[in-house]
């Protein structure tokens, strides 16, 4: 007589991640974000970055300066974001069950924070070069920021065709904000090259700065809601607990917990107090289906209870 080994019927890692009938029919990896555009504009970005810090410091410009810290900010960012998708693909393990997806929220959320400390350190040394005028090389100025203005649209359209991804639109942001900094730079080489006013460097530079720091908000904001587990943007918590309270067969509605897996996929979970709980199954789909169609929730784990205390 044979037996089967008894750790052949122990669970696995695969099929404790399973997803069988019933379950949500998303998984918590993010499979189809191509990390082409990522690399395509983490090159482009890190080449042109190196030439803007010397011809930065050699023309003695504060908006090219700046242009060339916002573009050495971008390459980090995109790096951050090209490893940040990397390892979000990982499937999940025995050590990480959720995945690696909010290691997208958690770049972009560093991506931000840089970009905060560089705003602050070009409005600085604008308020200083206000103060006391230094000269600038108007022509140089003029000739690189547009060289980098054409090289951030050409960023920015590539990542513009890959949004789905928090951790790219946050990328996109820096570039964006970079190609306002070249605009910038390019009206400030122009102006001192044919008038000889240098004030419009650092004038122009505060300018950016702040167009800069409403888009890092907003991004700041968004990850951070994200990695605190808020409740995901378009679902009212309140009118979830009062629709399951609605359902045929629940009597009340405790512990309810709704967050975001992975972006753009919701999940609950929560207790329900129940009359029988030989009628869980029926109550329970019709659970499931009220919360697909009316919050666009599939992903659900229910505790039911009786009204004596006892569970399932």
């Amino acid at each position: 007589m044979s037996s089967q080994p008894a750790h052949d019927h122990a669970p696995t890692s695969e099929h404790l991640h399973a997803h069988l009938d019933g379950d949500a029919r998303h998984g918590h990896t993010i499979e189809s974000r191509s990390h082409k555009a990522l690399s395509f504009a983490l090159v482009l970005t890190l080449v042109f970055a190196l030439v803007e810090v010397v011809t930065g410091f050699v023309s003695n410009s504060l908006a090219l300066i700046s242009d060339a810290g916002h573009m050495v900010t971008d390459a980090a960012a995109l790096g951050l974001a090209l490893l940040a998708q990397l390892i979000a693909r990982r499937p999940p393990s025995s050590r990480h069950s959720f995945g690696f997806v909010r290691a997208e929220a958690l770049a972009a959320f560093v991506n931000c924070l840089a970009m905060l400390a560089l705003v602050a350190w070009i409005v600085y040394e604008a308020v200083q070069r206000l103060s006391h005028p230094e000269p600038v090389q108007g022509g140089v100025v003029l000739v690189v920021a547009a060289l980098g203005a054409a090289i951030n649209i050409v960023v920015a359209w590539v990542l513009s065709r890959d949004t789905d991804s928090i951790n790219t639109r946050a990328a996109l942001v820096n570039v964006l904000g970079d190609l306002l900094g070249s605009v910038a730079a390019i009206a400030a080489g122009a102006i001192i090259y044919f008038t000889g006013w240098v004030r419009i460097d650092p004038i122009l530079s505060i300018f950016v700065s702040l167009l800069i720091l409403k888009s890092t908000v907003g991004i700041l904001r968004e990850s951070y809601h994200f990695l605190m587990e808020g409740v995901p943007h378009g679902i009212d918590y309140l009118q979830v607990g009062a629709d399951l309270a609605e359902v045929e067969g629940v009597l009340s509605v405790h512990d309810l917990h709704v967050w975001d897996m992975s972006p753009g996929h919701p999940a609950l979970i929560g207790h329900l107090e129940i009359a029988d709980l030989a009628e869980w199954p029926a109550v329970l789909r019709r659970v499931k289906a009220m919360l697909l169609d009316k919050h666009g929730i599939d992903h659900v784990t229910l505790q039911p209870e009786a009204l004596d205390g006892k569970s399932l």
